[in-house]
């Protein structure tokens, strides 16, 4: 996969490189959340977000992607679905790779870890994971793959 655009002036607090998603809409949303300092400031479908920040698989470079907001008791899931279609999105390769990535719910940001769960565990987070994005359900019957579920379970300070 070709990606245009790769470099760029903008860079995390780091000062690694940002590698802009090569999905027009991606780029937009997280421009508008960088710009606002929050994730309030976009949506999809009339539904909440959280930015996700993660080192990318292949490049190593600082990737971000929006994904609609399922959280439960202080941890989030993230529904790799890509709309149901037959293969993940580049953003679960990159979470597999280098599962520690930083979440920002509003304006607040933090560390976490990623975990792909599976079994009772999966089936009870999807179900909170349909709860707030119904379009989950549909997704899952245009996919013959199971969509993955990954917790995002905040880093403690300590």
């Amino acid at each position: 996969m070709t990606f245009d655009n790769q470099t760029t002036a903008d860079t995390t607090t780091d000062d690694e490189p940002y590698l802009p998603s090569p999905s027009g809409w991606v780029r937009k949303q997280v421009e508008k959340i960088e710009a606002t300092g929050d994730t309030r400031s976009v949506d999809i479908m009339g539904l909440p977000v959280v930015l996700l920040t993660m080192r990318g698989a292949k490049t190593g470079g600082i990737r971000k992607v929006p994904l609609m907001r399922v959280e439960h008791e202080g941890v989030y899931a993230a529904v790799a679905s890509m709309g149901g279609a037959p293969k993940h999105p580049q953003w679960y390769a990159n979470l597999r790779a280098n599962p520690t990535l930083t979440v920002q719910d509003g304006t607040e940001s933090w560390d976490a870890v990623a975990r792909e769960i599976s079994g009772e565990e999966r089936e009870q987070w999807w179900q909170r994971c349909v709860a707030a994005f119904p379009n989950y359900a549909r997704y899952q019957t245009k996919t013959e793959r199971i969509i993955p579920v990954l917790l995002l379970e905040p880093v403690s300070a300590g």
